[in-house]
């Protein structure tokens, strides 16, 4: 990515803020430490928070007792991410605008470094907030942060010879994700925010968002592990 972008949208998952072992407050601390870094250097960063396993774990919960709806589910979602929100923008106090932003679509003035996103409406993820949060602020990349190091032409977990994809353009990773958004799925990236943005030719960059020096090379526009889509 270009070295210095103006700001920097990074869609951080859920995985990473609340593992399903539990907040892991050493990571949120050293994610502090670099995103603060960066500030010094004169980035600014649209931090958008996943839903994760705290999504996942109400959304198990109630459909073992109720019949639910896809905005059910989506809406236990959206107020996950909402809750990671808040957390994250208590870790980044001093720094982040006070308000947690949840509607892309409306009119936001920031001037503070940083600024917070969570969940807005059913019907898509966090993913695609992201991309209306980069065609918000003309944002050329979206990082898309999350416990995957890069993207396989199948699940590595369940294919033992599945390969490693570096770049790919977005006709072929849509046919890999699919074209319909499922509240709770766990794809490396969501088919509605795929089809926005090829629309407005955004690449996302997926990489494993724990390794924070992995991070630190795609900033600085160093070589780096991961996925490029959008080529």
């Amino acid at each position: 990515m270009p070295h210095r972008e103006p700001i920097v949208v990074i869609s951080l998952g859920g995985s990473l803020i609340s593992p399903s072992e539990g907040i892991d407050p050493k990571y949120l601390r050293e994610f502090h430490a670099l995103i603060s870094g960066q500030v010094k250097k004169g980035y600014r960063f649209v931090l958008i928070c996943g839903g994760g396993a705290t999504a996942r774990a109400y959304q198990k919960a109630a459909r073992e007792v109720a019949t639910l709806t896809r905005d059910d589910l989506d809406w236990i979602g959206i107020h996950a991410t909402r809750l990671n929100g808040h957390l994250l923008r208590t870790v980044f106090r001093g720094q982040a605008h006070p308000r947690v932003l949840k509607d892309p679509t409306r009119p936001f003035v920031w001037k503070q470094p940083i600024v917070i996103a969570a969940g807005w409406k059913p019907g898509a993820s966090t993913d695609y907030d992201a991309v209306l949060m980069a065609k918000k602020f003309k944002a050329a990349v979206v990082l898309n942060l999350s416990n995957i190091k890069m993207l396989y032409d199948s699940d590595p977990k369940k294919n033992p010879d599945a390969k490693p994809i570096s770049e790919i353009g977005w006709k072929d990773f849509r046919k890999i994700v699919g074209t319909k958004w499922d509240p709770g799925a766990n794809l490396p990236f969501d088919p509605v925010a795929s089809k926005l943005a090829e629309k407005i030719k955004l690449r996302v960059i997926l990489a494993d968002g724990k390794d924070l020096k992995n991070l630190e090379d795609i900033l600085a526009g160093r070589k780096f592990t991961g996925s490029v889509i959008g080529i």
